[in-house]
């Protein structure tokens, strides 16, 4: 099949949804899919290549398309709407060009138009049949996006209760696949001990280590984690790696009085599976106030945690346990910091259960991977 792969995205970027497009476009090329990644031209500091910022292999394209990108203007919601814009023209006019075999990525017959984003498929559906959107959340304004629903030959979506509420919008179930997000599990489950990760990040070698990766965004529940600390004994350092630096630094202000957290700040990509082995605990605090996180969120992180073989303390959502349980993880009131505390000193403390809720992980994180994720959608899409 030929994949066009739309993304209206700055790619490399140090946000989640870089690395999951980046995998899915490797994962469709290596099940044999010919595939075009699109995306716009944005200003960038991040100057690496993108294959080598994600470590995937180099077995699709990258064409990028121009945009008005008016990041260094901050006028951020003009912006992103000129921006989003500007780029949904651009593909516009590029795929009726890519048709006629002028492109560079050998022209012919496109199969399959696959995007995250709804607005250039939006133009698309004016005059093409073969869209296909990759859903992670409800919008906002959905009478905006219905048509882009109702056009599309398949809808993917990341949770059972995205999908849910998909169905109540009218939207056709027979059309929608759940595909939760993945892991490469080559990546996490490294042959290192805690030890040796510790001494290849400088981390303390005499302490218990409770970790969180992410974002520090308030539905991501970085902050009841701090004010979990607060509850836990001293010689247990809580760790978050990841955020961008505004975020950071409001962080380090809003905590500077805890001296039992570490916040490390964004790390490459390639050293997240080491911070992951350093740690005795791994958590998942997602915040049970917003609907994104409480029902439609499948974190890549979850996966990335279940593949490393620690133990996990993760809220107790409908978003999570779609996936977690009490046999393969400790599960605690969201938005709760007393309860997560909890939690962390159960699996600190009962080693035995904490050994058995990791190797239940571990089984379970098996089925989802980038590859199974591809055949899944490909063996849904082909026969529509």
């Amino acid at each position: 099949m030929k994949f066009i792969y739309i993304a209206n995205a700055r790619i490399p970027t140090e946000k989640a949804h870089g690395i999951q497009i980046m995998k899915m476009c490797e994962a469709f090329s290596s099940a044999g899919s010919e595939l075009e990644l699109v995306l716009p031209w944005r200003f960038n500091k991040i100057k690496d290549n993108s294959f080598d910022f994600y470590g995937v292999k180099k077995n699709f394209k990258i064409k990028k398309l121009p945009s008005l990108d008016l990041i260094l203007l901050n006028i951020p919601k003009i912006g992103f709407w000129i921006q989003s814009l500007s780029f949904s023209i651009s593909v516009f006019l590029y795929l009726p060009f890519y048709t006629k075999g002028a492109s560079t990525f050998g022209g012919g017959k496109t199969d399959i138009i696959y995007s995250r984003d709804s607005f250039p498929l939006f133009l698309l559906s004016f005059f093409k049949k073969n869209l296909v959107h990759e859903a992670h959340y409800l919008p906002k304004h959905f009478f905006l996006h219905r048509r882009v629903f109702k056009k599309a030959k398949a809808i993917i979506v990341i949770t059972k209760q995205l999908k849910k509420s998909l169905i109540k919008k009218g939207i056709a179930e027979n059309k929608i696949l759940v595909a939760p997000d993945g892991v490469d599990l080559n990546k996490f489950d490294i042959d290192i001990s805690k030890e040796e990760a510790r001494k290849k990040l400088d981390l303390s070698q005499n302490k218990k280590i409770v970790l969180y990766t992410g974002h520090l965004y308030q539905w991501k529940g970085a902050q009841v984690l701090a004010d979990a600390a607060r509850f836990l004994e001293k010689d247990i350092i809580t760790a978050f790696v990841g955020g961008t630096k505004k975020d950071e630094k409001e962080f380090r202000e809003k905590n500077k009085d805890l001296n039992n957290i570490l916040i490390l700040g964004y790390r490459p990509y390639s050293e997240i599976p080491y911070y992951l082995k350093a740690a005795d605990v791994l958590v998942l605090p997602n915040s049970g106030k917003t609907e994104i996180s409480k029902s439609w969120t499948s974190p890549m992180k979850m996966f990335e945690y279940m593949a490393s073989q620690k133990s996990i303390v993760a809220s107790d959502l409908p978003s999570l346990t779609e996936i977690l349980n009490g046999n393969n993880a400790i599960l605690v009131e969201p938005d709760n910091p007393q309860s997560l505390a909890k939690g962390i000193e159960k699996a600190l403390k009962n080693y035995d259960f904490s050994a058995k809720i990791l190797i239940e992980a571990w089984q379970n994180v098996q089925k989802y991977t980038w590859t199974e994720r591809v055949k899944n959608i490909l063996l849904f899409i082909k026969p529509l």
